[in-house]
């Protein structure tokens, strides 16, 4: 768990993208159990039911599942879900708004890629 949370993004969010990199950076396997959300309740000092809303969202997208009165734990296909979940954000984030920079710029394809590969244009 990350020392401090941000005051600019929601508390749950946090907690739900936490997981999720732990997930996705081999630090929560599969069928490994996760924290609960007392524990994060404790860990930053807020409503268990606001660690629970992140939680929960996990649970609702398949990356989560629950084990009677043991706990949450990773599912078998959480990696690979989360990976192709961030893959699609990560194009209409990142890839498309560069690519429309660079047109208003007249960057050709060629020229960003070489700028991609850390050689100038």
């Amino acid at each position: 768990m990350k020392n401090k949370l941000d005051d600019n993004k929601p508390i749950f969010l946090q907690i739900k993208e936490q997981l999720e990199d732990s997930i996705i950076n081999d630090n929560l396997k599969a069928d490994e159990r996760v924290p609960s959300t007392n524990e994060f309740a404790a860990f930053y000092k807020i409503n268990p039911a606001t660690a629970a809303k992140g939680i929960n969202e996990l649970v609702a997208e398949g990356i989560l599942f629950k084990r009677r009165g043991v706990g949450m734990f990773v599912t078998n296909h959480a990696k690979e879900l989360l990976i192709e979940k961030r893959k699609k954000t990560f194009v209409e984030h990142y890839i498309l708004p560069l690519k429309e920079e660079a047109k208003k710029l007249n960057i050709s394809e060629a020229d960003l890629m070489n700028m991609m590969k850390g050689e100038q244009a």
